[in-house]
């Protein structure tokens, strides 16, 4: 890809200057210039209304391989539990199936995977499911090989997983070795009524831009999606399914690394992924201790403590904590911000809370914009009272 300017056509005038997210484009002599460092994201081109500004794109000659069919979804486990991911891709996955009139697989690999029946009562119409012992720790190289030996075999058009820490080491380890396009860090996936592609929509420049994505040409499409993205549909235990084992030959697969041992957060007394309550605390704590009333409301409430990305950069609180698109995305019933002020990057990993509780000092603080109730006021006099309060109805 490349970016030119038509010096015939541009006026000088100044809209590229104001629109690029860089701050790279100059008018020299009232021809608009373009230094290194552009990424080609097109917000200059958009803003020409002389068309002056041209993004050549290569094309690929060769069309995309129609006998791709179906969609799949790589269904993670852990400690022989399926992660909630693996379900909300599922629900997310039928609709997409449901608007190509295909149909919907899971993939799980592990050993002794508990409720994979679940996922045919999610939107599977069929489930494979590769058990072995070696499968039980997630070795990135030997999944990796695995699911790229199925995806050959079977051919799926769409395939989608979780923008887990696993999923975003392993996923895209089997693109590279498929030549095919990835999309990481989806929040929004759809058929493209027209050319049925999948429409794949995800925040770039740090949230201020939403980019939608077309893989054209190779086959299969991925995707990752972070967890708690889309909501989980309700299970229809009447639905049927079809559970395929599919045959595993370790002499076919070696590890490069060997794994010692999972060390858990001991911090994270509730996963911030699957609260139903969080209290997270931003900028406006001022120092590390005074985490300790967000924890104490948080202890009462039986939630989780999350954070904005000022007070993790500070060290005032582990990464695991962080909410946001640099952090961890939720969808708790509860979400109680104190002294965040709303960046657009903090907003873009719990604005889907079912309610949402701001207490900040600032009116204009956008927080409020997305906030169900706001509180405007001193968030160590309001923090303690409505521990307190709490406290008092137990």
């Amino acid at each position: 890809m490349s970016i030119r300017i038509e010096t015939e056509q541009c006026t000088g005038c100044g809209s590229c200057v104001d629109v690029c997210p860089f701050g790279i484009i100059e008018i020299v002599d009232d021809i608009a210039q373009i230094e290194e460092g552009c990424n080609l994201c097109g917000a200059c081109r958009d803003a020409c209304t002389f068309e002056a500004i041209i993004i050549e794109m290569p094309t690929e000659t060769a069309p995309a391989d129609k006998s791709y069919r179906g969609v799949w979804v790589f269904a993670e486990q852990q400690d022989g539990q399926l992660k909630g991911v693996a379900y909300e891709l599922v629900s997310k996955g039928r609709e997409l199936a449901d608007s190509l009139g295909t149909e919907l697989s899971a993939v799980c690999f592990g050993h002794n995977v508990n409720d994979v029946s679940r996922l045919v009562a999610h939107g599977a119409d069929k489930v494979y499911i590769i058990d072995d012992l070696l499968l039980a720790n997630q070795q990135e190289d030997i999944y990796a090989a695995e699911f790229v030996r199925l995806i050959r075999e079977r051919k799926p058009e769409i395939v989608l997983a979780g923008a887990t820490s696993f999923g975003r080491a392993f996923f895209p380890r089997v693109a590279a070795v498929l030549q095919t396009g990835l999309t990481a860090d989806c929040t929004g996936l759809e058929i493209d009524t027209e050319t049925k592609l999948l429409r794949q929509t995800r925040p770039t420049f740090g949230g201020n831009i939403m980019a939608t994505i077309l893989c054209q040409t190779r086959r299969p499409q991925m995707s990752t999606v972070r967890p708690r993205v889309f909501k989980r549909s309700t299970p229809d235990d009447t639905r049927q399914g079809e559970i395929v084992k599919v045959d595993f030959d370790k002499e076919r697969v070696s590890a490069r690394t060997r794994l010692l041992n999972f060390v858990k957060d001991l911090t994270e007394k509730v996963k911030l992924e699957d609260a139903d309550i969080i209290v997270s605390g931003g900028r406006g704590l001022g120092k590390p201790e005074n985490f300790d009333i967000i924890r104490e409301l948080a202890d009462v409430l039986g939630a989780a403590v999350g954070s904005s990305r000022p007070p993790v950069d500070e060290g005032w609180i582990p990464y695991a904590h962080q909410v946001g698109q640099t952090g961890k995305t939720v969808c708790p019933r509860l979400y109680i911000a104190c002294g965040i002020s709303g960046a657009v990057q903090h907003l873009a990993g719990m604005q889907t809370a079912d309610a949402i509780v701001a207490i900040n000092d600032d009116p204009d603080a956008p927080i409020f914009e997305v906030a169900t109730y706001g509180l405007v006021g001193d968030l160590f006099k309001i923090v303690p009272l409505l521990t307190e309060r709490l406290k008092g109805g137990q």
